[in-house]
């Protein structure tokens, strides 16, 4: 073993010896990329099917702290990429990561996230197949910071999109909201939370397949991360030009969540999921997809929370618990920062 630093020092981004020694035993050791050339040359036989399409997709993640109950930041880049490729209707198959590291950092740490990546592609049927390091200053980040783009395949036939969905759709999610935000909250130390909660963290691929072999007509899908449920369902109904109605009472909460945001004076629709969708099915089919989905660990406490309407175009409205209504906006500001 040529790496014997414990932590990331300035040379191991200066293109040299260092710079390969931590790259060949900590990443590629790891990954196993196809050739170590500048680009991966990929091929698969979906592309040779006549009218599929390439799905292609980029994320950053930057999360505070890097480890957390039921993950890390490297499960948070491999699943998050994964799931924004298979909401519409991709299969997943390559991947790319791009690694910010502050000099300092553990390498044991680099080497657990790492693990964490690998891992779960590996579950999810996807290679990670390139990729690049770089090491700044101490200070001139915040740990490690990862960019990841994904490529999957789009089978011929298949369309899904905010323009397909239509009034009196079902709106499904495939479990309890918020986890992964409260996650987040209760591990930062400056909120002196205590809580058995683990991020929902999860690569969503199962769930889409089984979503669409028990709806062949649904409309659409988005994952819940960023802004929660509520900036999710904003956006597609603003982009569908019709309304979506809520009910409280159906939207799948754990106690946890629900008392943690009572404590702090948040909303748990905007808490951040990063194993959570949303789907828009036909009404008809809508059942069939819940069932399909509960059968899946990833899909376990899925519900039919709303459905689509003409009225109040654009608008996201929730029926109450009490019998009231209120408007249910896109997140203004940030509740929380640093979630993914």
């Amino acid at each position: 073993m040529a790496l014997r630093d414990t932590h990331v020092i300035m040379a191991h981004g200066g293109g040299g010896r260092a710079m390969r020694d931590l790259i060949e035993e900590v990443f590629t050791a790891s990954f196993q990329p196809p050739g170590m050339e500048d680009q991966a040359r990929l091929m698969d036989a979906a592309l040779q099917q006549a009218g599929a399409r390439l799905a292609f997709t980029t994320d950053g993640f930057v999360v505070a702290p890097m480890e957390f109950p039921g993950g890390d930041i490297g499960k948070l880049a491999v699943c998050g990429t994964i799931n924004d490729l298979v909401v519409g209707g991709a299969r997943p198959l390559w991947l790319s990561a791009g690694f910010i590291i502050e000099e300092g950092t553990e390498i044991a740490l680099l080497r657990r996230i790492v693990a964490s990546m690998v891992q779960e592609a590996a579950a999810a049927g996807v290679r990670i197949v390139t990729g690049d390091t770089k090491v700044v200053e101490r200070g001139a980040a915040d740990g490690v910071f990862i960019t990841t783009s994904g490529i999957g395949v789009i089978p011929p036939g298949l369309d899904m999109g905010a323009g397909r969905i239509r009034a009196g759709d079902a709106v499904i999610v495939n479990g309890p909201l918020g986890d992964h935000g409260a996650v987040i909250m209760a591990t930062r130390g400056e909120f002196a939370l205590e809580t058995e909660l683990q991020t929902d963290c999860a690569a969503l691929g199962g769930v889409m397949a089984a979503a669409l072999k028990a709806a062949p007509d649904l409309r659409a899908a988005r994952d819940c991360t960023r802004g929660g449920l509520a900036s999710a369902l904003n956006e597609l109904a603003a982009e569908a030009g019709l309304g979506v109605q809520l009910e409280e009472t159906l939207v799948p909460l754990r106690h946890e969540v629900r008392g943690l945001c009572e404590i702090l004076g948040l909303d748990p629709l905007y808490l951040a999921n990063e194993g959570r969708l949303v789907l828009f099915a036909p009404a008809e089919q809508a059942k069939a997809v819940v069932a399909a989905i509960e059968a899946l660990p990833e899909g376990a406490g899925a519900a039919i929370i709303g459905h689509v309407v003409d009225a109040h175009p654009g608008q996201v409205r929730m029926q109450s618990s009490f019998g009231g209504s209120r408007i249910v906006d896109m997140l203004v500001g940030d509740q929380l920062p640093r979630i993914c």
